[in-house]
């Protein structure tokens, strides 16, 4: 079993992460060339340069804050992927925010075709004008996708389902990314880091998810300090619509809508696997599973084929677990804070 290794960032920044665990990111990008097998190996030969270029002249266009930080990933490392897939984002999730008695609990699990990013997760203890954040991260990340702020609040993202244009999968697919090119806000990814570093708190954190513009569609699971504060925000680029847990046990999502977003334009497809199920299945676990440390909550269909991290938080006692994973294996010991 691997150790995931917990890195005080405070002092430093984010290239610290790289100048210690190179290697890890040098084969998370090799990895990522042989996701669909033997073909996509030797595309990627041809298409991670071109999505460098195009993902590079997208940052400068959009003038985006973290541009400086993946250009210097690219310099250190000196090979080709590193700009594309700093914006990647074809992944599911499964994530919830759970009624404790020790106060809300935020359970993730995020599912991505990509191998070997279970083995190589790494805990980035990171600093804002705000406060301090556990970011659950890779080396040469620029984004966040899980995190938890001590007191403050424990946020994941989950991928959007795909908007629909009515001219099959991958037509619509190439929509989309079109769409995505024009935008002008932060991708998703990125937005949520900016909230780790300046959120003051749980109503903060809200404010700023529903209301900063993003890229691309997407799903925010956030959890509070205190009972009651939880809830679902679905984006899409200018707008925002809000489940909240409010008095109920839990609020959960998946990679589907569920509000009154889900009947805008054409429609929109969930992304798999089995998101429906994965949502209801979120739906009935216990406040006793939720609270578990051991994770005993991880039951198919949110255990599937592409789990990859599986994660936990409680803000209000800070304190969280975390498990690497390939598909339905343990990769990592449990780490906990």
């Amino acid at each position: 079993m691997q150790i995931i290794p917990l890195i005080d960032l405070r002092d430093t920044t984010p290239l610290h992460l790289l100048d210690r665990h190179a290697d890890k990111a040098l084969d998370l990008i090799q990895a990522s060339r042989s996701v669909f097998g033997r073909v996509s190996e030797l595309a990627s030969y041809a298409a991670l340069p071109a999505g460098d270029w195009l993902a590079r002249r997208w940052l400068d266009k959009t003038s985006n804050p973290y541009r400086e930080e993946i250009a210097a990933y690219a310099r250190i490392l000196g090979i080709p992927g590193v700009y594309a897939l700093n914006l990647v984002y074809e992944f599911g999730c499964t994530s919830g925010v759970y009624a404790t008695k020790e106060g809300p609990q935020l359970l993730r699990v995020l599912d991505w075709p990509f191998r070997k990013l279970g083995e190589h997760l790494i805990v980035a203890h990171q600093k804002g004008v705000s406060g301090d954040f556990h970011n659950v991260t890779w080396p040469a990340v620029s984004g966040v996708y899980s995190a938890m702020a001590e007191g403050r609040f424990a946020v994941a993202l989950n991928q959007a389902p795909m908007r629909r244009h009515n001219s099959g999968i991958w037509l619509d697919w190439l929509k989309n990314r079109i769409l995505a090119n024009k935008a002008r806000g932060l991708p998703p990814a990125h937005l949520l880091r900016k909230v780790c570093e300046t959120a003051s708190d749980y109503a903060h954190a809200k404010q700023m998810l529903m209301n900063e513009p993003v890229a691309i569609p997407v799903i925010y699971v956030l959890a509070g300090t205190q009972d009651g504060e939880g809830c679902v925000i679905e984006r899409l680029e200018d707008g925002a619509a809000v489940r909240e847990m409010g008095t109920g046990s839990s609020v959960n999502a998946a990679n589907h809508f569920l509000s009154h977003i889900n009947g805008i334009g054409k429609g929109w497809m969930p992304r798999e696997i089995d998101s429906c199920g994965r949502a209801l299945c979120a739906n009935t676990l216990t406040e006793e599973q939720a609270a578990d440390p051991l994770m005993g909550w991880l039951k198919p269909p949110i255990a599937n084929i592409m789990n990859r991290v599986c994660f936990s938080a409680n803000p209000s006692q800070g304190t969280m677990s975390l498990m690497g994973m390939e598909g339905l294996s343990q990769v990592t010991d449990i780490f906990r804070l």
